[in-house]
């Protein structure tokens, strides 16, 4: 017989294994987190999601031929110290709320598929992401807790509240500071570099880029966008093999010192002046694998410069892709402007695409990078991404 759970009700675990599966009317990423005692994750380890889908006990299942994102956990082979799995879900789209589209939870024995619990949450709002339900231990027994707890700032929200680390460190002082960017106290920074014979600007159309190569955003002497896209795209070098890349874009000011990252864990930044499309998980299809639009107009006077990076987080290496590129695409005509393309691949996790920099006059630029580092995460990209602009 289906238990149907109400919010904040429990029901005892009829099976060892069970698959939590979410469902709802707009697209979903699921995930669990292994917490203890304290309330907290032991390390990032414990996150399992569709990047990391691995964690004792704990495994990630990929919506696939018309069964939904989930999350199975073996009671059996959860750590000791392991108090209960918290089971999150968050919305894939950029801007979408959960109003008038609550998921619901269905959990199932594991081995036969049988329906045991249901739940489904009171009316939503804003929220952007929820704790769905809780597996979890009380004495020698497991069991299921409907929650239905509702975040407004995403599945980063969530990760934060229980230990995960979704924001970079401060970078440790070096021994040497570095230098402040070009131009006065507070001015925006200066493309970095020997300097350009001629200005290239958008005038003559299209801007092929090689690395190094920068192009002023202006046509006419006059700024010619207030809002762009700039799409990033790879395909995997072997056939058959799936590629998951991860493309952000992070938001830098003019001493160099991050403000913010647009990423799969944070799609909307800056009131929404800078929005990720949401991950891909595969590198297949055509057009770009990862768009992210940045509303210069709407940006903070605070924010100078925009590095735009893409990571591997399970670890595999830019010499498993190919065909990898970033193009600058007017948003509100979706004509390309500007195309620059990587020449070669490097055995590395990280590699940083391209920056925008505003300038003294105000007028943005855009320099090609194509410069590899070891980062599986934007937040490890943070350093060496401060030091190219």
């Amino acid at each position: 017989m289906t238990t149907v759970l109400t919010q904040g009700g429990n029901a005892p675990l009829a099976a060892t294994r069970v698959t939590v599966e979410v469902t709802a009317p707009k697209a979903l990423d699921v995930s669990g987190l292994l917490v203890t005692e304290a309330g907290k994750v032991r390390s990032d380890a414990d996150f399992v999601f569709f990047n990391a889908p691995n964690g004792p006990g704990v495994t990630h299942r990929p919506a696939a031929g018309g069964k939904p994102d989930a999350i199975t956990v073996d009671t059996s082979a959860v750590p000791a110290g392991i108090a209960k799995v918290v089971v999150t879900a968050s919305l894939d789209q950029a801007g979408a709320t959960f109003a008038g589209t609550e998921p619901t939870a269905t959990l199932r024995d594991t081995a036969t598929g049988r329906v045991l619990a249901t739940f489904t949450p009171p009316r939503l709002g804003p929220e952007t992401a929820l704790v769905v339900v809780e597996v979890y231990r009380r004495g020698s027994e497991w069991k299921v807790r409907a929650v239905g707890q509702g975040y407004a700032n995403g599945l980063a929200g969530i990760a934060t509240d229980f230990g995960v680390s979704v924001e970079d460190s401060p970078a440790p002082a070096a021994a040497t500071a570095a230098a402040p960017l070009s131009g006065p106290a507070g001015a925006p920074p200066r493309p970095s570099g020997p300097p350009s014979v001629g200005k290239v600007t958008l005038d003559k159309g299209k801007v092929n880029l090689v690395k190094g190569g920068s192009v002023s955003l202006e046509k006419g002497g006059k700024p010619f966008l207030s809002s762009v896209r700039m799409g990033l795209g790879w395909e995997p070098a072997g056939a058959g093999r799936n590629i998951d890349l991860d493309a952000s874009c992070i938001a830098f000011d003019a001493q160099r010192k991050k403000i913010e990252t647009a990423w799969f864990m944070k799609l909307s930044i800056f009131d929404g002046a800078i929005a990720h499309s949401g991950d891909n998980l595969t590198g297949e299809g055509a057009g770009d694998d990862e768009a992210i639009t940045v509303h210069l107009e709407g940006l903070p006077a605070e924010v100078c410069g925009l590095v735009f990076v893409v990571n591997s987080f399970s670890g595999q290496k830019f010499t498993d892709i190919k065909n990898a590129y970033c193009r600058l695409v007017d948003a509100g005509s979706g004509q390309e402007l500007v195309r620059f393309e990587l020449a070669q691949t490097e055995p590395h996790t990280g590699v940083a695409m391209c920056k925008l920099v505003r300038q003294f006059s105000g007028e943005w630029v855009m320099t090609a990078l194509g410069e590899y580092v070891d980062a599986k995460t934007a937040r490890s990209m943070v350093k060496p991404a401060a030091a190219m602009l």
